[in-house]
């Protein structure tokens, strides 16, 4: 099982996630609400650090496909969080001009709704990423929420797409397990749960990313 922390804000606190175990850091660039954000020109710095074998999430919030392009190519992430939603017919175009940058898909689980959205996207994107954000509102919220979503929905769409799904929103190490247990997701999207006072905090990092992999152990 995957394990991505995101709202990697300095080069200290990547190499902190990395020398931990995770497989995937998520770097939040600006957003129209929520915690973690930091600037392109740092997001660039971050990346020069990260090992080939890491793969980097910018989390962008732009939709028009020239200027999600324009966005990768700048800050040189190899994959790319579409944390709203990207219209089908502009994946073709970030392929054209991406074609080694992975494409995730973020689903804000509302409602049952969400499982027919998420199918959309199963031909389109590498990966779907289940949050519990709300894109409706005026001022839209697309991630680092903190909340916990409806898990039986999230393992509905687990169960109906064929490609890899990672699962955030709340996730901790009280209810990590659990989480496993409703959803059985690729990977897990962890931010908040392992920082205090904003920063991220290595004792809480090392004590969820290990009470993960004896979970993998004690499965085999």
């Amino acid at each position: 099982m995957k394990i991505k922390i995101c709202c990697i804000s300095s080069q200290e606190e990547a190499q902190i996630a990395i020398s931990s175990g995770a497989d995937v850091l998520g770097l939040v660039a600006k957003m129209p609400s929520g915690p973690g954000t930091i600037d392109d020109f740092l997001i660039q710095d971050i990346v020069t650090i990260i090992p080939k074998h890491i793969d980097s999430f910018l989390l962008t919030p732009k939709t028009n496909p020239h200027d999600i392009i324009e966005h990768q190519r700048f800050t040189g992430t190899n994959c790319i969080q579409l944390v709203d939603a990207v219209a089908i017919e502009d994946y073709p175009i970030l392929r054209a001009h991406l074609p080694n940058v992975k494409l995730i898909q973020v689903i804000h689980v509302t409602g049952e709704e969400s499982i027919l959205e998420a199918k959309k996207y199963e031909k389109f994107a590498d990966m779907i990423l289940l949050d519990s954000g709300n894109p409706t509102l005026a001022i839209k919220e697309l991630g680092g929420t903190g909340r916990k979503h409806d898990w039986k929905i999230s393992k509905k769409i687990v169960e109906s797409v064929s490609i890899p799904v990672f699962l955030a929103g709340g996730l901790n190490a009280e209810n990590i397990h659990e989480a496993i247990e409703a959803v059985n997701p690729h990977g897990l999207d962890i931010c908040s749960g392992v920082r205090s006072n904003g920063k991220l905090d290595f004792e809480k990092l090392s004590y969820l990313i290990k009470a993960i992999q004896n979970r993998k152990m004690s499965d085999s």
